[in-house]
């Protein structure tokens, strides 16, 4: 039961209790574990586009996640004569993991987890190196020799791909901690468009499988995790929301429930109707 407990905490009393009824779950508990660090949460947000830090702050705790990813150029987590996001996301409740969003080279990308790790300590960290500003696709050529210089280092990088399961492999050989291959475009909100690549990266994987990018509502999120990801990575989708207190919610609970229809085993397709109830012993029959 207490896998059940995980996987629906925060879920209506009474929906709790009705669904703790009738289901149990094969995990107790639910958890994942990256680089010998053990999460609950498989939910990941950013922490950029919100319109403040305390706004960014209500949405990490409404989406329940125990990481946040942290854009080492564009958030200020060191300068104490400026507003602080320590201030409001605690890294003590909280693990930040700085990322290198915005680098469109591997000397960049390095050089910039290097003042992370100098500045937090951080060995934790995402790693995405961009191939052009307009698509915001990795260039995969420099994020492997990035990965293979910062492993060299003693960093633990989580990697930013292309939806193919050959890159992801490779990286995962390099010595990536996590595979981290996109759904969509960085914002685009498209969803997953190749659900097929995706499934075969985690049928191929070795570490954990996170869909970072493209995610846009819930129901984006819960296919993600109906693939057997280990969990999904958003931050427009969330901060871009009419209300992104709410959203964070759904994506917490779309995640949520993706984990479950995973774990319980989806029927077979099937091309033509199966009648729900039997026919033999009906009257008439």
């Amino acid at each position: 039961m207490a896998g059940v407990q995980t996987l629906f905490a925060g879920l209506d009393p009474g929906l709790r209790r009705e669904t703790a009824v009738n289901v149990q779950s094969p995990v107790q508990p639910d958890t994942w574990t990256v680089a010998g660090r053990t999460f609950t949460s498989r939910l990941i947000v950013g922490t950029g586009k919100y319109k403040s830090l305390e706004e960014n702050a209500a949405a990490v705790e409404a989406s329940g996640a125990e990481i946040v990813t942290v854009a080492v150029r564009r958030v200020n987590i060191s300068d104490p004569n400026q507003p602080m996001l320590t201030d409001h996301i605690d890294p003590k409740k909280v693990m930040y993991l700085p990322n290198t969003a915005g680098c469109f080279t591997a000397e960049d990308a390095i050089r910039t987890l290097r003042l992370a790790r100098e500045a937090g300590g951080w060995n934790l960290v995402k790693l995405e190196v961009l191939g052009e500003a307009k698509t915001l696709y990795p260039d995969m050529r420099e994020t492997l020799r990035a990965t293979e210089t910062l492993v060299k280092e003693g960093f633990e990088p989580m990697v930013y791909c292309v939806d193919d399961p050959i890159a992801a492999k490779q990286l995962e050989e390099a010595g990536a901690v996590a595979i981290m291959p996109l759904g969509a475009p960085i914002g685009s909100g498209l969803g997953i468009q190749n659900r097929v690549t995706i499934r075969l990266i985690v049928e191929g994987a070795g570490v954990p499988v996170l869909v970072d990018a493209g995610v846009g509502t819930a129901s984006d999120a819960a296919e993600a995790m109906e693939l057997g990801c280990d969990g999904v990575l958003m931050n427009t989708a969330i901060a871009l929301a009419r209300d992104p207190i709410l959203m964070a919610q759904a994506m917490r609970d779309g995640v949520r429930a993706g984990r479950a229809a995973f774990l319980a085993g989806r029927m077979p397709r099937k091309l033509h109707a199966s009648a729900s109830s039997p026919l033999e012993g009906v009257i008439g029959t």
